[in-house]
Formats: C-alpha cells, sequence, structure tokens
C-alpha cells in the first residue's frame, strides 16, 4: 500500500473509493504502461476511449448492455487515476498531460450526455430533456472546476507547493495568443479549453484568487507556518465536500439510475444536491480566503 501511496497528488485530497479501489487498480495499470514503455498521455487516449464506449452503451434500454457499459465507465475511470499515477511514477507530469486529463473527462461525460439524450427522446421523453442536460452538464463543469481548484489550493497552501497544478488565466491567455492555428492548430485548441477552465475556476472562487495574488505579493513562494497551518485547519474539513462533487459521487448516481432504469436520475441530482453543495463550498470558500487575507494583513501590520 506504500507504494501506492507514493503515486498519490496528496494523500488528504484523496477520495476514499479512489484509495480503497481506483488507486490499487490504477498503480497495477500504471505499473504495466511503464514496462510497455506508454505514456502517461498515451493512457489517457485510452481512457476517452473507454469512457466513450461507455457511455455509447448507455443509449441502449437494455440492462445487459448498460452493465458493460458501467464497467467501461469503472474502467475509464481507473485509466484516468493511472495515468496520473504513472506520470508520478516516472516524474513525467506537464501541463499538456494535465489539459488532456480534463479534455478527457469531458469527451467522456459528453458521450454519456448525449447517448442518454437521444436514448430518452426515442422513448417519447419532451424535447425539454435537451435543455435540462445542457444546464446540467454546466453545472457539472462547475462543480469539477470548483473541486479541482480547492484541491489544489489545499495542496499549495496546506502541504507541498511543488505538487500543485494552479494555473492563472492571465498568462494563459498570452500563451493562447501566441500560439498560431496554422503552425500548432492542436496545442492551440487545448490551451483554449484550458483557459476556459481556468477562467470558471477564477470566476467561482473569485476571493481564493485575490489571496493567491495577495500572498504572492507578501510572501512569493515562501509561505510562512502559521499560515499553511490555518489554511489547513480551515480547508481541511472542506476536503469531504470538494471530493463528493468530483466524477466518483456522480458516476455512483449514474450508475443506480440505469440499474433502476432511469438515467435521468443523474442530472436531477447534479440540478440539486451537488449544486447546493457547490453554493455551499463556495461560500466557505470565499469566506475562509476574506478572512485569511484580514488575518495576513493584521500579522503583517503588527511586525
Amino acid at each position: 500500500m506504500s507504494k501506492i501511496k507514493e503515486t498519490y497528488k496528496s494523500s488528504d485530497t484523496e477520495e476514499f473509493l479512489d484509495k480503497i479501489f481506483y488507486r490499487p487498480i490504477g498503480y497495477v495499470i500504471a505499473l504495466g504502461a511503464k514496462s510497455l514503455h506508454m505514456t502517461p498521455n498515451q493512457v489517457t487516449i485510452a481512457s476517452i476511449f473507454a469512457g466513450v464506449a461507455g457511455g455509447h452503451m448507455f443509449y441502449y434500454s437494455d440492462l445487459e448492455l448498460n452493465i458493460y457499459g458501467i464497467l467501461l465507465m469503472m474502467l475509464a475511470q481507473a485509466l484516468d487515476g493511472a495515468d496520473g499515477q504513472l506520470a508520478r511514477m516516472t516524474n513525467s507530469q506537464s501541463r499538456v498531460g494535465r489539459i488532456l486529463d480534463g479534455v478527457s473527462d469531458n469527451l467522456k461525460f459528453i458521450s454519456v450526455y448525449v447517448h442518454i439524450i437521444i436514448r430518452l427522446l426515442e422513448n417519447d421523453y419532451t424535447p425539454w430533456i435537451i435543455p435540462i442536460a445542457v444546464v446540467s452538464g454546466f453545472s457539472h463543469a462547475l462543480q469539477s472546476a470548483m473541486a479541482d481548484y480547492s484541491r489544489n489550493f489545499y495542496i499549495y497552501y496546506a502541504l507541498d507547493k511543488e505538487k500543485s497544478e494552479i494555473d492563472e488565466s492571465s498568462p494563459l491567455k498570452e500563451k493562447y495568443k501566441n500560439l498560431s492555428w496554422k503552425k500548432e492548430p492542436g496545442y492551440k485548441f487545448l490551451i483554449r479549453v484550458y483557459l476556459n477552465y481556468t477562467i470558471q475556476q477564477e470566476f467561482i472562487a473569485y476571493k481564493m484568487k485575490e489571496l493567491y495574488a495577495f500572498t504572492k505579493e507578501n510572501f512569493g513562494d515562501n509561505i510562512p507556518n502559521w499560515f499553511r497551518a490555518e489554511y489547513k485547519r480551515l480547508h481541511k474539513p472542506l476536503l469531504k465536500w470538494y471530493n463528493i462533487l468530483t466524477s466518483n459521487t456522480r458516476l455512483i448516481a449514474l450508475f443506480i439510475g440505469l440499474l433502476i432504469g432511469f438515467p435521468e436520475m443523474f442530472w436531477a441530482f447534479e440540478l440539486t444536491v451537488l449544486n447546493f453543495l457547490l453554493l455551499y463550498v463556495v461560500l466557505k470558500h470565499n469566506k475562509n480566503s476574506e478572512y485569511l487575507q484580514k488575518l495576513t494583513i493584521k500579522k503583517l501590520d503588527n511586525r
């Protein structure tokens, strides 16, 4: 188990289901991929194929095919973890890998959404299911963005800044502007997708963005121990809520809906439970960020 833990980004931010199920499977996959000289990005691409195929299986109103789809989505989720585990094993983390990982998640869930929409329409559902699914997908994007943003800041401030993957929209905009559609179309597209994702994160947790700029200005990368301890005290209790906003919980809701023949339950769950939870963590996170900034100003004034 200690070998597997070495492939975590951080133990604090790992989800329970990942620790007991997906990470052990991902570790075996990562070892196999390493022996075959596969790159983390190749593992990510394999997860896309598994996830998109799994989503297609949900088009059919056939429980056996739906179960095959569930198994493919579970494989995709394991592969999605294995790419990061392989990257940490081989010390080959990259921005492209992080972006591709996000694109992978989007493509898998787009397949799920599209195939369930077609399935429902062919079973005489109202066309209103389409805007409901679109709003649910938008909610999904915000929920995942907030969870990723918050956990990366927790790693940066409370654990090890070297393992954090925080990006800001301003330099990304400049990078996107300087890339050529003619010479680097694929990379420019990935940067555009990632830029949109980063803008979403900064918009939701705007106080976190302010705090990050404030600490950079006053401390650089040398965050004082008192700040780290206070950040950890405030935000560690929120990790369990951030984790619910990620893929594992929504997949469980999806799988239950499919098994009982009610796949649209997945969207109802995202639009109600997960959106209420998103609102809670955003308000709490921004309140904590505002408090930490005021506390820092007070300590700087008393030096």
